[in-house]
């Protein structure tokens, strides 16, 4: 004989303190292909639903030690999946709406009809079923805002991040057009003026050579003074705008760094300078032109010397990292305005009176030369602070 297989239609945990009514209706609900628990107890069921959580509770209201009521709330504050449907046998209207205010999902009267409680059953369950399906996709669509605001931001902070690089870019583009704009310039300029220049210096040599009063002599020279001081603007102004004659060789920076702060010895003592130096790697040789690596920390060096009064700290630490050399060399003076910043490093902008303007111009074209970057990495009240990146295999 074939027995018959029953469809599994859900989990029911019967709560009643009368044994009869809980035998009847267990086995009601099991020949209609429920899986069924029973308990005596709140207490008790409880503990089961905390091992075998049940789809729906039928509670009876009216229980020794906790009533049906109190247990009802407690069932749904600690086990908010399971839905619940109270016995009771007295129907007053009240009673029925505190039991759907304190969450049940509906309620039989006893005695009960056995095919309308198996109804109620399946209506409940079903209403749980479109209910928690209803929870789950709210949860899905609050994920799914959370995970598209992610994307939100992380899109706003990449166009941000390309925006920057894009302005950074455009001002190099700029930088490189003034630059070559200045070098068409004084190409012409410096050709023009040396011929006068040439004739000048002559002739004053000339006449030099025919004075004998020591005031005649004096005006001479301030003259050739001043023509050699025209002469080295000049000189400054192509080395901004073009590439003079080099000679490529192994440059060590760290020797071009401690026999340049020598060389300014007399200029830190007059002002009382402290040196700082952090070698933190010695790079290995690069392949550049010493005099232009030179000329780079000179200008840098020297600004830094101007921006300070007596008794300031000149800083130079020297790192690498698996790409570049890393140079930085900072000051304690007063910070660079902001609304200089952007100008810094234009042929002829100066904020000293006797300068000229083309220091940090020539310092951009050469660490431009070798594919190197250069920025202030930090200005404020506390001083300034350049950063210097030369490619390891600089070329």
């Amino acid at each position: 004989m074939t027995e018959t297989v029953k469809q599994y239609r859900g989990t029911v945990l019967i709560v009643d303190d009368e044994k009869i009514i809980l035998d009847l209706t267990a086995i009601i609900l099991k020949n209609r292909g429920f899986q069924v628990f029973t308990a005596l107890s709140a207490g008790e069921a409880f503990k089961i639903i905390e091992e075998h959580p049940p789809e729906l509770v039928l509670l009876d209201y009216m229980m020794p030690n906790m009533d049906g009521l109190t247990a009802l709330k407690e069932i749904r504050r600690r086990f908010p999946e399971t839905y619940v449907i109270m016995f009771t046998g007295k129907g007053s209207e009240e009673i029925a709406v505190e039991l759907m205010k304190a969450g049940a999902s509906d309620y039989i009267l006893k005695p009960f009809n056995n095919q309308d409680m198996v109804d109620r059953i399946e209506s409940v369950l079903k209403l749980r079923s479109v209910e928690l399906q209803n929870r789950a996709l709210l949860l899905e669509r609050e994920r799914l805002l959370a995970e598209i605001a992610d994307w939100n931001r992380e899109l706003e902070a990449r166009v941000q991040e390309k925006s920057e690089a894009l302005t950074r870019a455009q001002a190099e583009i700029v930088q490189s057009e003034k630059l070559a704009t200045l070098g068409y310039l004084s190409a012409g300029m410096a050709h023009e003026i040396r011929n006068p220049l040439n004739s000048i210096a002559l002739f004053v040599q000339l006449i030099k050579g025919g004075l004998d009063e020591n005031e005649h002599q004096d005006y001479c020279d301030k003259i050739l003074k001043e023509v050699d001081r025209i002469d080295g603007i000049l000189g400054k102004l192509l080395d901004a705008s073009k590439r003079p004659k080099f000679e490529i060789s192994e440059v060590h920076v760290d020797r071009v760094l401690e026999d340049l702060l020598e060389a300014f010895t007399p200029q830190l003592r007059q002002k009382k300078i402290q040196v700082v130096t952090d070698f933190r790697h010695i790079p290995p040789a690069i392949n550049a032109d010493p005099m232009e690596i030179e000329q780079i920390f000179t200008n840098l060096f020297l600004n830094s010397i101007h921006a300070m009064s007596e008794q300031g700290t000149l800083g130079v630490e020297l790192d690498q990292d698996e790409e570049y050399i890393n140079l930085k060399v900072s000051d304690t003076g007063p910070g660079i305005p902001p609304e200089n910043l952007p100008n810094i490093f234009d042929p002829f902008f100066t904020t000293n009176a006797r300068g000229t303007g083309l220091g940090l111009s020539v310092v951009l074209r050469i660490v431009k030369t070798y594919k190197g970057k250069i920025e202030v990495e930090k200005t404020d009240g506390s001083g300034t602070t350049f950063l210097v990146r030369l490619p390891l295999a600089a070329k």
